[in-house]
């Protein structure tokens, strides 16, 4: 259990940086070659590629060469492990959040008398 939470963590430590999940929306669309998915950013290539990196270390990227192209295809498995773990725990964390308003709703109701 410890490797999945730690493969977990490496997911959401990657799609904490917008630029991260932009070059992830673009990749929706379908494999792209690195300077395709560079271009609407205003970063250096060395930093598009330390954000590919980044990528493909969580596993969320795949990137192969063909001749001098370097093209990055989107993998979504560890998206759809991220969005389980956060379904897993949408519930509790609902209930939390009602139990607080209720208690919210019962102090305010405190004050008002």
């Amino acid at each position: 259990m410890a490797d999945a939470h730690d493969e977990l963590s490496v997911v959401f430590q990657a799609l904490a940086d917008p630029t991260r999940r932009g070059i992830l929306s673009r990749l929706r669309e379908g494999p792209t070659t690195v300077g395709d998915l560079a271009e609407p950013f205003a970063i250096s290539r060395p930093a598009i590629s330390q954000h590919l990196k980044v990528l493909e270390r969580a596993g969320l990227i795949e990137r192969t060469a063909n001749a001098q192209w370097r093209t990055c295809t989107l993998r979504t498995e560890p998206l759809d492990e991220a969005s389980a773990w956060v379904d897993r725990h949408r519930g509790e964390w609902n209930e939390r959040f009602d139990l607080l308003s209720e208690r919210l709703r019962a102090l305010k109701g405190q004050t008002d008398a």
